[in-house]
């Protein structure tokens, strides 16, 4: 309790101080919290706000998961594939002309390389004068066969007019016999007609075997055609072999697509089976994916897939599932293995799946033999 003070002269009255004022920024600082409880009421807030993005992150990642995660099954043993060829010649010989270069672009039917053709112009040629030489063999036979039909013509002619003759011997050789019994007739008159008759009968006999004869010989006439016919055949094909030979010193390219590993050069003696060239089409490419055998059982053909390809980040490329391999890629190898064993170690195998990219993608040339990918296929589509 304040003392009361009493000022002199003022009869006794107390005297009061006049109250004391305070500065507004001293009140401030006054009234505000301390520094160590502003500082743990921020902390709290960042704690909340950090709780309720884990907690909304996880939610989202959850209902992501229950409605579509759980449908996909992905794999990261996948690779892009194209149906590589490798390119040899057909025929033998010293490699002439190299019209491609590494990494060059090609259509199908363009020339590749050419193999000496020397040999096989040869070879048509003499095939062209042997199908000439029996065209005018054939024109030969022709032309007996049209001689034999007009031989069988005369020969026919001929026994038709001995067959007259007879006729007409015969009647003179009637008359003569009916007046050697009387005066007018004579027995040399009769004798002569009985001469007349047997050779006009005779003549009848030689004009059948001329008949017969004519067309005997145009049957053999006939026949050496048939086989004057069969021969030119045999060689109108000896002739085509011969241009097909010659055909395959032009090495072409069997479709689009794109030259690598090229190992031909100008000079090159080559044989049937060396290897040129690779030729990749990747307007063709595909995904192989590898997926475990416990993951295939709800894949199938025509189901969604969704492709990352590593040489490409960022991009996710939509696909079609084609169809399983009918074994797994043990089952292909050069060994296969042999588990009838006594010692038995199960591994999960695995079954290429493969997924076709959409065409427009693969034109694009992006994708390339060999390269990583990872692939998602959403199990709730496809084929029922």
């Amino acid at each position: 309790m304040a003392r009361s003070e009493t000022t002199p002269g003022t009869g006794g009255t107390p005297h009061v101080p006049p109250p004391q004022t305070v500065a507004p920024a001293a009140a401030a600082e006054l009234s505000a919290p301390p520094p160590a409880r502003r500082g743990a009421g921020r902390k709290r807030l960042v704690l909340a706000a950090v709780a309720l993005s884990a907690l909304g992150f996880a939610g989202w990642k959850g209902w992501d998961w229950f409605t579509v995660g759980r449908f996909m099954v992905s794999t990261d043993d996948a690779y892009v594939k194209a149906e590589t060829v490798t390119i040899a010649p057909r025929t033998s010989g010293f490699v002439t002309e190299v019209r491609v270069a590494d990494l060059q672009r090609v259509k199908r039917g363009d020339v590749l390389a050419v193999v000496d053709p020397g040999d096989g112009e040869l070879a048509v040629k003499a095939a062209e004068s042997k199908l000439a030489t029996q065209d005018a063999t054939l024109a030969r036979i022709d032309a007996q066969i049209v001689a034999g039909r007009a031989a069988i013509t005369q020969a026919e002619a001929t026994l038709a007019s001995a067959r007259a003759d007879v006729a007409r011997t015969e009647a003179d050789f009637a008359r003569a016999q009916a007046l050697v019994k009387t005066p007018a007739g004579t027995q040399q008159a009769l004798d002569t007609a009985r001469a007349a008759r047997d050779r006009t009968a005779a003549g009848v006999d030689v004009a059948e075997a001329g008949v017969v004869a004519a067309r005997a010989g145009l049957t053999v006439v006939e026949g050496q055609r048939r086989e004057a016919a069969a021969q030119r055949d045999e060689l109108a094909v000896a002739l085509d072999k011969a241009r097909r030979d010659l055909s395959f010193t032009e090495v072409r390219a069997p479709f689009d697509g794109v030259v690598g590993n090229k190992a031909v050069q100008v000079g090159m003696y080559v044989a049937p089976g060396t290897r040129l060239l690779a030729l990749v089409p990747l307007d063709e490419v595909y995904v192989e994916a590898n997926y475990k055998e416990t993951q295939v059982g709800e894949i199938r053909p025509g189901a969604r897939a969704f492709v990352t390809v590593d040489g490409l980040p960022g991009r996710r490329i939509e696909g079609r599932v084609v169809g399983l391999s009918p074994a797994t890629g043990a089952q292909f190898s050069l060994l296969p293995p042999e588990n009838a064993t006594g010692n038995f170690t199960k591994i999960v195998q695995r079954l290429p799946v493969r997924i076709a990219v959409p065409a427009e993608v693969a034109r694009e040339g992006a994708l390339r033999a060999g390269l990583s990918v990872e692939a998602e296929i959403d199990t709730r589509t496809g084929e029922k």
